[in-house]
């Protein structure tokens, strides 16, 4: 059994404790919040505790893409990041992390979703808004997407 299909629920635990993961291991204090706290998936801070930033973690399984809400064009703060997981089907296989500053991952998202509304939809048609949103990794500039390095300098600072 070396390839593993997830349920969505399954694949949004994986995916807070393996980021949980990666931060205690560079030595930070990464709590997992309730499964009913919007917008925050993880409070993280130094071993002191006087420096906290918070994390929202998106997972999904096999592919790129990651399905958001309008409200990701709206809530940001200059202390929350977004960490999107992409957990592979193989199990042998480590997760893919991409690491997004809340408010560069706003505005992506805001612009984006007002260019794609002013495009023709199939046929030419005018397309319909809704309150789906949507990542792809592909439409940011490399200095936009984070290393856990660049994580932990902004802990620290």
């Amino acid at each position: 059994m070396d390839n593993l299909k997830l349920n969505k629920q399954l694949s949004g635990i994986a995916g807070e404790y393996y980021v949980a993961a990666e931060l205690s291991r560079r030595g930070y204090l990464a709590a997992i919040t309730l499964r009913n706290s919007d917008g925050v998936d993880i409070l993280v801070s130094n071993l002191d505790g006087d420096k906290l930033i918070s994390i929202q973690v998106k997972s999904t399984q096999n592919k790129r893409k990651w399905i958001l809400s309008k409200k990701t064009e709206t809530e940001y703060s200059e202390k929350k990041y977004f960490v999107f997981v992409n957990i592979p089907a193989d199990i042998n296989m480590p997760p893919e992390y991409i690491i997004v500053h809340s408010k560069v991952l706003a505005n992506h998202i805001y612009i984006g979703h007002r260019t794609w509304l002013s495009e023709p939809g199939r046929n030419g048609k005018k397309r319909n808004d809704s309150n789906v949103r949507q990542f792809d990794p592909r439409y940011f500039k490399p200095e936009e997407l984070l290393t856990w390095d660049d994580l932990i300098k902004v802990i620290e600072n």
